[in-house]
């Protein structure tokens, strides 16, 4: 159970700290979030708080469900593709160990298929 706690604070984080570079690069924003960024991180952690695969999933990307509404999947996809590569520079551990987690549970994936 605590890992499972871990992982989703680690989720929540990362996904934090990407927005949070998002909205201060395009949206010139100083001193925390503009509105519209800061519903998205709160969305954010509440679909990871109530996300029912946690423990066979490491991050929303990997997932078969969806559940993020449309309008806010558009959203974050965006913020993800600017803020990926970016994040690396600003994070590198907590980008080195998604990735390292993310190959994990693809080749999870793999085997039992």
């Amino acid at each position: 159970m605590q890992d499972v706690n871990r992982k989703r604070q680690r989720e929540k984080l990362l996904v934090s700290q990407m927005i949070a570079l998002y909205c201060r690069k395009k949206h010139k924003h100083k001193g925390g979030l503009c509105p519209a960024c800061l519903a998205l991180d709160q969305y954010a952690r509440q679909r990871s708080d109530r996300c029912p695969f946690m423990e066979t999933k490491p991050f929303c990307s990997n997932c078969a469900v969806h559940c993020y509404k449309p309008d806010m999947r558009q959203k974050i996809r965006e913020v993800m593709r600017y803020s990926g590569p970016r994040t690396l520079l600003s994070h590198p551990i907590t980008v080195i160990r998604h990735m390292v987690e993310t190959k994990k549970e693809k080749r999870r994936m793999e085997r039992s298929i």
